[in-house]
């Protein structure tokens, strides 16, 4: 049995929780199982994991950006350095730890992690979710024993089809430890009125959180539904600032709720009568599990436009906007075509069945 294990990632949230959701599972399965994660020292993955309850350490890697602006330049070479540096320090987690297989669940922090399993003749995997495989996915196809993916169409993206196995995206199981009222009691909401939840990812999105200013700014005057927004961290004093400026005062309208960062996504999803967000991979696999539906707005500023071909594959049960068309009137009242408003997302994933294949629809 296969008792102590690695799993590496970073970068996003969307990286992070299909880790922790695994770690769970395996947990529920065998409570002896000892579980270590590494990411980047500057990474969101720190604190989610730390949330999560789970033993952290950290490697010395950084993303190398795309540009020839000076300090961009000066940023890469410390890139350099780091990646010069990476593959030392995850040998000697190995050593440490002593594990027996490493997962890689996406983000430029696990590879080094994978690298030096592979080398070291150790088992793994490394999972990608979205449509397109990311960069650091392409580079580590040759050190993985396995590479899962979230939808059958990314098959295509591999060279040696023998290597994927379709998956799915997993979800955390306290994503459906509540029913939607038992969600809303908890948050202290009342179930008879609707709520949407709004987020631009873990990291946030300036252009989209001065559209959602905006669209609470429609709301305030006669709050029709309770209303959660998180701004991603960096963005949170900014986005007051903006919300102020255009008159609300969110003292005085309690229906309307803006955090930094939703910490009991779990729960505040299940509470969701509607989603607004992104089309990261992971999100699109709780909203599909939960059956909620949503109104997505694809990140144009993301590798190969994968988002979109991530939204894309969900219209049956969605409603997707380009950046261009999210106006705040426009998803304050939809227009009419979009009935699939009030129509659930198919749910794609049952309770039991957290790495239930994409192509499982119901």
């Amino acid at each position: 049995m296969i008792d102590r294990i690695i799993f590496t990632c970073g970068g996003t949230a969307g990286h992070v929780n299909p880790a922790i959701a695994v770690a769970q599972e395996l947990q529920r399965r065998n409570p002896q199982v000892e579980l270590l994660f590494v990411g980047a020292h500057r990474g969101l993955e720190r604190e989610l994991i730390a949330k999560a309850g789970y033993a952290f350490e950290a490697v010395n890697i950084s993303s190398f950006h795309r540009s020839l602006k000076p300090r961009e330049i000066r940023h890469n070479l410390i890139s350099l350095g780091n990646l010069i540096r990476a593959p030392r320090e995850a040998k000697a987690i190995l050593k440490r730890f002593q594990p027996q297989m490493v997962i890689g669940t996406g983000g430029y922090a696990c590879y080094p992690m994978v690298k030096a399993a592979f080398q070291a003749g150790l088992p793994t995997l490394i999972h990608e979710s979205n449509l397109v495989p990311g960069l650091t996915t392409k580079m580590l196809v040759p050190y993985a024993s396995r590479v899962l993916v979230g939808f059958e169409a990314c098959r295509s993206g591999y060279p040696d089809s023998a290597q994927v196995v379709v998956t799915g995206t997993p979800v955390r199981g306290d994503f459906f430890a509540m029913t939607k009222a038992q969600a809303k009691q908890a948050l202290g909401l009342d179930e008879n009125r609707r709520l949407i939840v709004s987020f631009w990812g873990s990291l946030g999105a300036r252009g989209m959180n001065e559209q959602m200013a905006q669209m609470l700014a429609l709301e305030a005057a006669h709050q029709p539904f309770d209303h959660i927004h998180a701004t991603g961290q960096s963005s949170y004093d900014g986005f007051l600032s903006q919300v102020e400026a255009l008159g609300v005062d969110l003292e005085a309208a309690p229906a309307l709720q803006v955090k930094p960062y939703i910490h009991n996504m779990a729960t505040v999803m299940a509470a969701a009568d509607l989603v607004i967000c992104r089309a990261g991979a992971s999100t699109l696999s709780e909203l599909t599990a939960l059956g909620i539906p949503a109104i997505l707005v694809p990140s144009p500023y993301v590798t190969n436009n994968h988002q979109e071909k991530n939204a894309r594959a969900l219209e049956a049960g969605s409603v997707v906007l380009t950046e261009a068309e999210s106006t705040p009137k426009g998803c304050f009242k939809p227009p009419a075509k979009y009935y699939m408003m009030t129509k659930p997302m198919p749910t794609w994933r049952r309770p039991w069945q957290p790495w239930g294949p994409e192509t499982q629809q119901s």
